[in-house]
């Protein structure tokens, strides 16, 4: 028993040291956040030309043999003297129409919150400080939609690109429907790749309904509200038939906001056909005028690189000492929530 008793004070006085550790850490972490200013986050930038040259000169050095690297070296080294010469001539003109395409590479991976807006808005932000009208910018685009709210904050953000006029293509490898095609749609040419799902032009609200379980438990809910239609449905009161059609009603509105967006950016679009809420495939897509080619953004962006210069743009948040520290548990969990939504709703959007 005296050994237990040891042991206890011991473990107690590890977990007392522990704990007091955890609160100089935490309150250490909590100044040095507040004393912080200046920017979240910074933009990386990485030449997908380049990274094409790396790929390329690799598979020489591994498929060629030395006569032929030799030769391919000797032909590269009189392609850089003519491109360096010519670079001259076009630094001495030093005008507008001389001055190379730039291509702007961003990315959207859409999760039902549409949090990857975070990151495009300042991406977008940067990019307009040097794109031209003779540049473009591309964005590979993937979601299955989520809240109309968020994704219409999106597509404002891809709407800021079209106002300074400069050239938007949005490319789909696998899905943009509902608020993921609410941004496509925006674009100047939309490319899909064969099987992407394009569409989903409607809109869906579901939610439980836990009354009749209160109720046999004999629990009462009660719900004040001072304004009509403050709040119609709900998950745990009773639902009328009047709150359930006036909540039917705001649905149907904004799907005719939904199809007026679409119309809009997109006015040879049968637009009662196509916005069912159905979904189809890149080929089927083309048909409907949803899309304007058929490809992948591989594709698209390796024929940019042979006449332009092609950058990937990113933003990258910077993390707090907290989230280093691992005292991000609760936007842990937030994440994960999010994304199982976000995969429910991906499953949602598929014909197999």
């Amino acid at each position: 028993m005296e050994f237990l008793a040891e042991y206890g004070a011991f473990l107690l006085k590890v977990l007392t040291i522990v704990v007091a550790i955890l609160l100089v850490v935490a309150g250490i972490a909590a100044a040095g956040s507040k004393g912080k200013g200046g920017p979240d986050g910074k933009i990386v930038v990485n030449k997908l030309n380049d990274d094409l040259d790396e790929f390329k000169e690799t598979l020489e050095e591994s498929l060629l043999s030395k006569d032929e690297l030799k030769r391919q070296h000797k032909q590269k080294e009189k392609q850089e003297k003519a491109k360096a010469k010519e670079e001259k001539k076009k630094a001495k003109a030093d005008t507008e129409e001389t001055r190379q395409k730039r291509v702007f590479v961003l990315d959207f991976d859409g999760d039902i919150k549409a949090s990857a807006t975070d990151h495009m808005r300042e991406e977008i932000t940067a990019v307009l400080t040097m794109a031209e009208a003779q540049d473009e910018v591309v964005v590979r685009l993937e979601s299955g939609g989520g809240m109309v709210h968020s994704y219409g904050l999106a597509s404002s953000q891809l709407q800021r690109i079209r106002d300074k006029g400069i050239p938007l293509t949005v490319c789909i490898d696998k899905v943009a429907a509902s608020g993921g095609y609410m941004m496509a749609c925006l674009a100047d040419k939309v490319v899909a790749a064969p099987f992407a799902i394009v569409g989903s032009i409607g809109v869906v609200a579901q939610l439980p309904n836990f009354n009749r379980l209160l109720k046999k438990h004999d629990v009462d809910f009660e719900l004040f509200t001072a304004g009509e239609y403050k709040r119609t449905v709900t998950m745990f009161g009773h639902n009328s038939t009047k709150a359930k059609e006036k909540f039917q009603d705001d649905l149907e509105d904004t799907h005719e906001l939904f199809k007026k967006h679409v119309t809009q950016f997109r006015p040879d679009i049968d637009i009662e056909s196509v916005a069912t809420g159905d979904i189809w495939y890149g080929q089927e897509a083309l048909q409907y005028k949803l899309i304007d080619e058929v490809g992948t953004s591989d594709d698209y962006l390796v024929s940019a690189c042979a006449d332009a210069e092609v950058f990937e743009i990113s933003y990258e948040f910077k993390k707090s000492l907290q989230e280093k520290l691992g005292f991000a548990a609760q936007a842990g969990v937030e994440k994960a929530v999010t994304r199982f939504l976000t995969i429910v709703n991906q499953q949602a959007h598929s014909k197999g």
